[in-house]
């Protein structure tokens, strides 16, 4: 059989025939093919990386101790010297599972080492050397309830024995979900309440209808309620009798329960809250075993990222995200995970990549529903990720082009969703004033201001205070003087509901 044409792993030129060493013969004279020897993967700074999730540092400990260039590095790998270098000085990370696996085993991993990935260490000193049991170890059902339970509000000696677990970086936390293996799910009580499909069709049916409460009238008055609804599904956990397939759809249903719970307590205001909420679902989901599931949650904790905290931690977890659910036929997550991708960019200023990611949100969405698209995911369409655009754009200082994108997305937004609406339109409003149209965006702004009575959102709430805070920077005559006053009334009103 014809061997296929490799190139040489040292200077890229072809190899005239096969050579497992993938070396031609001129380089081969100068020295054999780069290679991470088996001492330097024995060394103990390394192990710690390794243990830590610390890629970067992995790479350039492997490289000093091996004499290897990061050019060396790159025919192993396959990644680019730029990358690397990035990755070695903490500018960018892995984006994922896959990305991982094959840096490691581009590296040479010995197999003995491979199970320090799931090694339970968090990093505390600045050298990056754990020294402390990681609270995110083992992923485990009981760990998953103990978590819930902590986040929901849960007894004192469950939230002593999780309280580090703040210490977790975001992002290793995420890599982990995509690498732990599932534990068995099933629990025979004898005097528990049976688990059935029926009854979790039930509890199914009550997240959904909260979700579409959310979308009408904003998460004011749902946060409270979903808790509720949540710890019910931590008893059934607990207590309830079911075999491995309603575990875990009973586990789906709680992840799916957690992942609303914590937006409706994140878009109350209470970010800290939510990001636990968030950790808790992406354990529930890592358990159900439903990669859509897991993906859903990293979005949400990418909105975490990109909005309040870390906007790397947002593009890691979209891309986590994305490769999780590879092999499904879903463009309609692909989209919004991408939007997602685009927001952590934006906050970034990475123009380049953000317009990118925008462009190919585009085109999944045109596509339509694919037969994995998951039922919750019912919102995304052309006007969200126009909205998206604009949104983008006026993090990147490029009012014009968002008041173009917000304009394009007005008329494809549906109006039975008024929360998401009138936050798209106060951004619009923003937008339009910045780019000095004045009253464009005092005729948007008074229409936001008509839409969001009753509408209980602390984000929302930030919307319109960032477009009155716009508006105050503008000549105070006319529009702008009417935008403010009845601004400040609504504003008044909403603080004393």
């Amino acid at each position: 059989m014809k061997m296929p044409v490799r190139a040489c792993t040292k200077c890229g030129s072809p190899l005239s025939q096969y050579n497992p060493d993938l070396v031609c013969a001129p380089c081969s004279r100068l020295g054999s093919a780069p290679r991470v020897p088996d001492r330097a993967w024995r060394d103990e700074a390394v192990q710690r990386a390794l243990a830590a999730w610390d890629f970067g540092q992995l790479v350039r400990l492997l490289r000093r101790r091996s004499g290897l260039s990061q050019m060396d590095v790159r025919a192993l790998t396959g990644l680019t010297q730029s990358y690397i270098s990035d990755l070695e000085n903490g500018r960018k990370q892995l984006g994922g599972r896959d990305a991982i696996i094959d840096l490691l085993n581009g590296l040479g991993l010995p197999a003995d080492l491979r199970a320090l990935l799931l090694t339970p260490f968090i990093n505390r000193d600045q050298r990056g050397i754990p020294d402390a049991l990681d609270p995110a170890m083992p992923w485990t059902a009981d760990r998953m309830v103990a978590s819930l339970e902590v986040a929901v509000g849960g007894s004192m000696k469950r939230r002593s024995a999780l309280a580090a677990l703040s210490g977790v970086a975001i992002s290793q936390y995420v890599l982990q979900s995509a690498v732990a293996p599932a534990e068995a799910l099933a629990a025979d009580t004898r005097d528990g309440t049976p688990v059935t499909p029926l009854l979790l069709d039930t509890m199914q049916a009550t997240t959904d209808a909260l979700r579409q409460l959310d979308a009408t009238s904003g998460s004011g008055t749902l946060a409270d309620t979903a808790k509720r609804h949540l710890k019910v599904l931590l008893g059934l956990l607990k207590t309830g009798s079911y075999d491995e397939r309603m575990g875990r759809r009973l586990a789906a249903v709680t992840a799916d329960t957690a992942i609303q719970t914590g937006w409706y307590t994140f878009d109350g205001g209470k970010h800290a809250a939510a990001q636990r909420l968030f950790l808790g679902a992406l354990r529930a989901a890592h358990a159900s075993g439903d990669s859509r599931l897991h993906a859903g949650v990293l979005s949400f904790l990418a909105i975490h990222g990109y909005s309040v905290g870390d906007p790397r931690e947002a593009v890691t977890a979209a891309r986590a995200a994305r490769q999780s659910i590879s092999d499904q036929d879903a463009p309609a997550l692909h989209a919004m995970l991408l939007t997602r991708q685009a927001r952590g960019h934006a906050r970034l200023r990475e123009e380049r990549h953000a317009l990118a990611a925008l462009d190919e949100a585009e085109e999944m969405c045109a596509r339509g529903r694919g037969e994995d698209d998951p039922h919750w995911l019912y919102w995304v369409n052309r006007g969200e990720i126009l909205g998206q655009r604009g949104s983008c754009y006026l993090e990147l200082g490029r009012p014009e082009q968002a008041a173009v994108a917000f304009a394009s997305a007005r008329g494809v937004l549906s109006r039975d969703e008024v929360r998401t609406r009138a936050q798209f339109l106060s951004r619009a409003a923003t937008a339009q004033m910045r780019a000095g149209d004045a009253d464009a965006g005092c005729a948007t702004g008074q229409e936001v201001l008509s839409l969001v009575d009753g509408i209980r959102s602390a984000r929302l709430d930030e919307h319109l205070q960032a477009m009155l805070l716009e508006a105050q920077n503008m000549r105070k005559a006319g529009p702008v003087k009417a935008l403010l006053e009845q601004g400040e009334a609504v504003l008044r009103q909403r603080s004393e509901a």
